[in-house]
């Protein structure tokens, strides 16, 4: 295919359309679902996302049914039987948000997602490189270059927040009996605050979570492990398989552990990348080991004795 090149769009997004192989009109902003090539043309996005780049979705999908989880069973009670059915109910809204959000999102109907290839940070922040080629007229070439990474996050928390709105009301009206009448909304009303937080955090930064959501998934399972652990007061294997609920939520940290580790690695060499997955238990183990030489109680009466 040969094309003229006796033009030059200015900055790093700006390209022409290109129809029968020529490039037509001026430079400015692609359509939704283009990007410009090396030639400053816009190229429709053909390809399919990475696997580094489901695993952002995957991330940035589990943010509100963690923090769903989190609420339920924050306000819900110590003996409260509605948890669990609260529990499912999120998993649910969450599930067929993104089942819809993929349906929806082209091409329509499939599971199937075309993307254009992430290249750079400041492809996540095409509005700060729109160019003023004679210092006085600017050019506004804002785009989605990554394409559709940026706004399938946006759709997918919207529709998380009308499936809550319609299913969990009429739910924890009918199963939460054993709260008050406000203790048993409390964690409907978290939503509605944690929704808007994580649609600006996705707006805003969006492309730093792109490249540090690996870490961050590792430092917050980690530190959340190490609360949750001292909290329950688990100082050795038997208290820890004494209640169910602490070994599902060891095994949710280890599966985020996990998680972390192949974002990082992107097993993009099998041989080299699967051994680091045997190191998920290591934080746990080390907990429990070194747990009763750090016990508090037996810290400051060593110190009182002069030990």
């Amino acid at each position: 295919m040969a094309v003229a090149m006796s033009f030059t769009c200015p900055g790093l997004y700006c390209g022409k359309t290109l129809i029968n192989n020529s490039a037509v009109g001026e430079c400015g902003v692609c359509p939704r679902g283009q990007r410009t090539n090396y030639q400053k043309i816009c190229e429709e996005c053909s390809g399919s996302p990475e696997l580094y780049d489901w695993l952002y979705l995957g991330f940035m999908a589990m943010l509100p049914l963690v923090l769903h989880w989190f609420f339920i069973e924050w306000y819900s009670g110590k003996k409260s039987s509605s948890a669990l059915f609260q529990h499912i109910t999120a998993l649910f809204e969450c599930t067929a948000a993104a089942i819809v959000t993929l349906l929806l999102n082209d091409p329509v109907g499939s599971l199937y997602i075309r993307s254009c290839k992430v290249k750079m940070m400041s492809d996540w922040y095409t509005m700060l490189y729109n160019p003023s080629p004679d210092y006085v007229t600017t050019l506004h070439c804002t785009q989605e270059a990554v394409f559709p990474l940026y706004t399938i996050v946006l759709i997918y928390y919207a529709f998380c927040l009308v499936l809550m709105m319609l299913l969990r009301p009429l739910l924890v009206k009918k199963i939460a009996c054993g709260l008050g009448k406000t203790d048993r909304f409390r964690s409907i009303y978290a939503a509605l605050y944690f929704f808007p937080i994580l649609t600006v955090l996705q707006a805003v930064g969006g492309g730093l979570l792109y490249y540090a959501f690996p870490y961050i998934i590792l430092v917050l399972s980690l530190v959340t492990l190490a609360v949750y652990m001292s909290a329950s007061e688990i100082q050795s294997f038997k208290n820890l398989v004494a209640k169910k609920k602490r070994l599902v939520v060891l095994f949710s940290h280890w599966l985020l552990h996990a998680y972390g580790i192949i974002s990082i690695s992107r097993l993009d060499k099998l041989g080299q990348d699967l051994p680091l997955l045997a190191l998920v238990p290591g934080p746990a183990l080390f907990y429990l080991l070194t747990a009763r030489f750090t016990e508090p109680n037996r810290i400051l009466s060593e110190g009182g004795n002069g030990h």
